[in-house]
């Protein structure tokens, strides 16, 4: 545990935040590659080390995967040879052949996502009939209607916007026909005009497919005034929505999506909005002397909140000049200004963390949560005036709460599902609904301060939980991999609250962790879980899992129990001589089945705060959570939130 502490705490900057690397699938480097193609800025000696990168996770078939270890993936693999074309590999090469060989034994070019076919698209690989419509008109769509921005997640909000520019140009990017993909397709490209079907018994899609066919007949309709109007309407949304040096959005497709846009606005190459999208395209790329990848976003708040939340465990004290320099950058990032939560909660005073560096619009649930715990643990509450501070963010959290008692990340009752069935949204994460391991975030917040079960926001957070436990007796995990992470956080939630753990619903969670161990000690779940639910709780074990379900177990009163002995044992003879944990496996989830992360520093914070916790319980002492709980309950003084 000390080196563990001692390996996190060498890797502190020098202002006081943690930040580790925050890896996807290959599509993103990809993605970054056309970018430079369609500006005119490509970097040879870049292009090279991500084609690099891009070969080294090549599978054996041929095929690219979207994770670690995952099974090939159709949309991965045509970008992927898509980019290494372009960077000069020969289609004959071995690898390239068998590429275009697992492509058309799984359908072919033609059944690529949608954000795939944009990217063909624009390129000249596919016409753009084939591309969902999205009017720019959209910009017009009032609240109440079926379908408008309001009703879509914060990550779709930011992406669809510039989109709808770049939809109304429809630009074409010239590339030699040898460094095309016609051959991945079995019908050639250019007499496509349909890839979006009719499938018998779905209604709610087949209907949507029928707006978009009739949104595509009457589009050259459209009159010129209107189509300008809606532009502009978009460019200003735009703008008004990259002013900060994160980007739109601070996340790789919308900053993406919004520098191409400008420039087909006719953004000159100064235009200050461009050149920080540009700037913050490039401060995601982490370039080795052989590889080089870019990054979707970046984690630093999320890492530093976790980060100090163990190193506190592990007996860190609040006056460690570590923790008071964490304590300070993390109130430093706390965010005052309204974003586009305020559409559904206008009278709601800001107070909450971002994900990233800068991203003021669009602070999140779960950030805030991890933040303010952390911050518990530091002895923020020591202080009058990081209270007032403290109080400020709680009350953002409440007011953030859904009706139905959950907590969703950004938005407030966007639960709008039915919108998962439009053609643009086969990823299948156009909204944000609220989920059991944010809500249990909260509730273990709260319970930190001194709420209990009366609480009104935490009984219906309790009765929503309750509702949403599987059959097995876990929780889905929306944000981590998979019914391990659901079930840790809910556990860790109900722990913190005080409920009798020898509840039936809390037993039944505590034997499905013990029945899914593995026989090494430790646990470990594949994201192919959220494909195939009878898989969930099984995969190869990981460190940063093993933690997360010896944190539910010990929160369940399960510290002496044999199975969370061998999951120590696991994490001691696992540990490296660094004092930290080698994992390459993608434990985080970005959209399920569609984009899953791994987060580098996830096998450095959560395997020694499962340790820290299990040296203070064994010993009968309380974990930093609960002498922070023990002074409680705090008074924070008028939380407006509650009578909203």
């Amino acid at each position: 545990m000390t080196r563990a502490a001692q390996a996190l705490l060498s890797r502190q900057s020098h202002d006081g935040h943690w930040r580790f690397d925050l890896e996807a699938d290959v599509t993103i480097p990809a993605e970054y590659q056309f970018l430079q193609y369609f500006f005119g800025t490509v970097d040879k000696g870049r292009e090279a080390r991500m084609a690099k990168y891009i070969r080294e996770r090549q599978h054996t078939n041929g095929s690219w995967p979207l994770y670690h270890g995952g099974p090939g993936d159709l949309s991965a693999t045509v970008k992927a040879y898509f980019a290494l074309k372009l960077a000069g590999d020969s289609p004959d090469a071995p690898h390239m052949a068998e590429a275009r060989h697992w492509v058309r034994a799984n359908g072919g070019a033609e059944k690529v996502n949608v954000f795939t076919r944009i990217t063909l698209a624009m390129f000249g690989q596919l016409p753009w009939c084939t591309v969902p419509a999205m009017p720019a008109e959209i910009m017009f769509l009032p609240k109440w209607w079926v379908f408008s921005l309001s009703k879509v997640s914060y990550w779709s909000r930011c992406v669809i916007v510039p989109l709808l520019i770049i939809f109304a140009k429809r630009p074409v990017i010239k590339v030699p026909a040898e460094q095309g993909v016609a051959e991945l397709f079995f019908t050639p490209p250019d007499q496509i005009r349909h890839l979006d079907e009719f499938k018998p018994g779905k209604p709610i899609a087949n209907a949507f497919l029928l707006v978009d066919r009739v949104l595509k007949a009457i589009d050259p309709l459209v009159p010129k005034f209107i189509r300008e109007g809606a532009l502009r309407r978009a460019e200003k949304w735009t703008r008004d929505h990259a002013k900060g040096k994160g980007g739109i959005g601070a996340i790789f497709p919308a900053i993406a999506n919004a520098a191409m846009a400008l420039r087909l606005l006719g953004a000159a190459p100064d235009d200050p909005d461009f050149v920080r999208s540009v700037q913050a395209i490039e401060d995601l790329v982490l370039d080795g002397d052989d590889d080089a990848y870019c990054q979707p976003c970046v984690s630093p708040i999320w890492d530093t909140c976790l980060s100090l939340s163990a190193i506190t465990e592990a007996g860190a004290h609040p006056e460690h000049p570590a923790v008071q320099q964490a304590m300070e950058w993390l109130f430093d990032q706390q965010v005052f200004v309204p974003g586009d939560w305020c559409d559904q909660t206008p009278k709601l005073i800001p107070g909450g963390w971002a994900f990233q560096y800068e991203n003021d619009l669009y602070p999140d649930v779960d950030d805030t949560g991890m933040v303010l715990m952390g911050l518990l643990r530091a002895g923020a509450l020591d202080n009058e005036h990081k209270v007032k501070r403290v109080a400020q963010a709680v009350n953002w959290l409440l007011g953030m709460q859904n009706p139905d008692g959950s907590w969703a990340a950004f938005d407030v009752g966007n639960n709008y599902t039915y919108l998962n069935n439009i053609p643009f949204a086969d990823h299948g994460a156009l909204v944000d609904p609220g989920t059991s391991d944010l809500t249990a975030r909260c509730v273990e917040l709260l319970a930190m301060l001194g709420y209990d079960q009366h609480f009104p926001p935490v009984a219906r957070a309790l009765e929503f939980l309750r509702k949403e436990q599987e059959e097995c007796g876990a929780w889905y995990g929306r944000w981590g991999v998979n019914y391990i992470y659901g079930t840790w956080s809910v556990l860790c939630g109900l722990g913190a609250l005080g409920e009798d753990v020898a509840k039936p619903y809390i037993r039944k969670a505590a034997q499905w962790l013990k029945d899914v161990q593995n026989d090494d000690g430790g646990w470990g779940e594949s994201c192919n879980t959220y494909d195939d639910p009878m898989l969930k709780g099984k995969g190869e074990s990981t460190a940063s899992q093993t933690a997360w379900a010896l944190l539910g177990l010990m929160a369940a009163g399960e510290t002496r129990s044999p199975e969370v002995k061998q999951g120590i044992e696991y994490l001691i003879k696992t540990q490296n001589e660094a004092g930290e944990w080698d994992e390459d496996a993608y434990t985080g989830t970005g959209f399920p089945r569609v984009f899953y992360l791994r987060y580098h520093g996830y096998s450095r914070f959560f395997p020694l705060w499962a340790l820290a916790t299990y040296a203070r319980m064994r010993r009968g002492l309380p974990t930093r959570q609960h002498e922070v709980t023990a002074q409680g309950p705090y008074d924070l003084g008028y939380l407006p939130a509650l009578d909203a």
